[in-house]
């Protein structure tokens, strides 16, 4: 059994609210998160972005953390593509994405974490309305935008 998660995120899991972009609290294990979501028959991955200062190694984390098919075009609108169809992914009740590390990333291009978090965000809403939901937790925070 996964341990207990913050309110957030066990209604998301859980159906009673539509997925997000949610803050996870800085110190607690991200694996709490993705257990919850296995248990609640979720496919969870993590995206790590620790050290990643540019683009091109962003976008290399993401196709690895998220088994992009080989056709993934590594650009924004490649992204924004494979984030919107996960076909690949075996079938779950709905998908959590962990990003931990992201602050360096965003710290170092500011204008490209800008473009991340719009994809993001754009993902999570066209999944909002489908059985299968993607949820996105940013370790430490939530991202600049709810700053």
């Amino acid at each position: 059994m996964s341990p207990e998660v913050p309110p957030a995120l066990a209604a998301v899991l859980d159906g009673r609210t539509p997925a997000g972009v949610l803050p996870w609290p800085a110190g607690r294990p991200v694996a709490d998160a993705l257990a919850a979501a296995r248990d609640a028959g979720w496919h969870a991955a993590t995206l790590d972005l620790g050290g990643v200062t540019d683009k091109a190694t962003f976008l290399d984390r993401c196709a690895d953390a998220l088994d992009f098919p080989g056709y993934f075009g590594h650009n924004w609108d490649a992204l924004a593509d494979c984030l919107t169809d996960l076909a690949w992914l075996p079938p779950a009740r709905g998908r959590l994405l962990a990003v931990t590390g992201w602050q360096e990333y965003a710290t170092a291009v500011p204008e490209d974490w800008s473009v991340v978090e719009g994809v993001l965000a754009d993902a999570v809403g066209y999944w909002r309305d489908t059985d299968t939901g993607l949820a996105v937790i940013m370790a430490g925070g939530r991202g600049r935008q709810a700053a």
